[in-house]
């Protein structure tokens, strides 16, 4: 077998410390020149270090403690700097079923089904070899980060299995409960102007106050009318009636002005495709 010739990085993202070894040696066997600058066993670590290290490979597991694989590959896209690097090449580490892989077909990024056979990872680093030598310098061809984030949200739009799904509570919220102390407040859905995650609550901002209620975004957004209720944000979401603007500055940044707070909401690179004018 001929090995991979081509000098590259990755970052390897696995909660179980026996797979990720695997994969590292399965990997090291098939491409000895592939450089693996780091290991790590959860999403938010996989996050950092990716931005951090800004490798021209990450492989995520999908399912990992804390953010999953999927939102770890949003994160990237969001934040990645413009102008630097170009955004890795992602390689999703799945035991999902065929829906799921239709996803990730469909959204051009690649996969391995655990556990990981020799043969599909030959494939796969097959690929890899032949995309970066695709962006690589005089190549003529690079994949923009414009082009990444509609990737990511083709990924989102086709609604691949995640973590924490409530699949039995798909009725609209009307009332949202917020505890504080021994006092419950009864928060009619109308009112509510944006939703903000914060560590493992979700601030419920309206006019005139704000509640926080135990849940994460990921689980609201499944009994939100999207119709109303837009993300704008993988951390936040927004009543479409109370947005009073948007504005883009020069970067090209995107930020919202709301009717009834002087509140200014930040619209992510993957959403922001949501406002055009007419």
């Amino acid at each position: 077998m001929e090995h991979c010739k081509l000098k590259a990085t990755a970052l390897i993202a696995e909660d179980e410390a026996l797979l990720a070894v695997n994969l590292q040696s399965e990997l090291f066997g098939l491409w000895p020149d592939l450089e693996i600058v780091a290991i790590v066993g959860d999403g938010a670590s996989a996050t950092q270090e990716a931005l951090r290290l800004q490798p021209e490979i990450v492989f995520l597991d999908i399912r990992m403690p804390g953010m999953t694989g999927l939102e770890c590959a949003e994160a990237l896209a969001e934040e990645w700097p413009e102008g630097g690097k170009p955004f890795p090449l992602v390689v999703f580490v799945t035991a999902y079923d065929n829906y799921a892989v239709q996803a990730f077909e469909r959204a051009a990024f690649d996969y391995v089904l655990k556990p990981v056979q020799s043969s599909r990872l030959e494939q796969t680093c097959a690929r890899l070899k032949e995309r970066l030598t695709e962006r690589a310098p005089g190549s003529g061809a690079h994949a923009s980060l414009d082009g990444i984030v509609a990737q990511m949200r083709e990924l989102i739009s086709v609604g691949a299995p995640q973590a924490g799904q409530l699949p039995g509570e798909t009725a609209p919220l009307r009332i949202i409960q917020a505890s504080a102390g021994n006092t419950i407040s009864m928060v009619p859905i109308d009112e509510v102007l944006y939703f903000e995650a914060a560590d493992k609550y979700v601030r419920v901002v309206t006019s005139k106050r704000e509640h926080l209620v135990r849940s994460s975004l990921k689980e609201l957004l499944q009994r939100l009318d999207p119709q109303r209720f837009w993300q704008i944000h993988r951390g936040a979401v927004v009543h479409c009636d109370a947005i009073a603007s948007a504005q883009r500055d020069e970067s090209g940044k995107l930020t919202l002005t709301l009717r009834e707070r002087p509140d200014h909401l930040v619209v992510s690179r993957l959403y922001a495709d949501r406002f055009r004018g007419m």
